[in-house]
């Protein structure tokens, strides 16, 4: 089985998705890659990395697991792509990354 590297790219928002979704692609053979998720009660409200001065290190990061993929996956529950996810498209794209989506956006790049 030839398998792909995904990286997964999206709003935290949809973390719960995003969950589902690395399952069903690891299901058929893929390495997934996506964002960190922290179980309920790790911190106070949403944005962790921004109040842990972090959101930075980690961007840079999740353009590393880009660099490291096949192909990048954008989660945009109803159109939905927020400016970090825009950012991270961006970079996919000026590396020649393909880049799939979830829902058909109005305007893929």
């Amino acid at each position: 089985m030839m398998s792909k590297v995904i990286c997964l790219c999206g709003s935290t928002r949809f973390t719960y998705e995003m969950m589902i979704l690395q399952w069903e692609f690891a299901k058929q053979g893929n390495v997934v890659l996506g964002w960190h998720v922290l179980p309920d009660g790790y911190a106070d409200g949403a944005h962790v990395a921004e109040q842990e001065g972090v959101k930075e290190t980690l961007d840079e990061v999740h353009k590393r697991k880009i660099d490291l993929a096949d192909e990048v996956f954008v989660l945009n529950i109803g159109g939905y792509i927020g400016e970090s996810t825009r950012s991270e498209i961006d970079y996919a794209v000026a590396h020649s990354k393909p880049v799939l989506y979830l829902e058909a956006p109005d305007d893929p790049n």
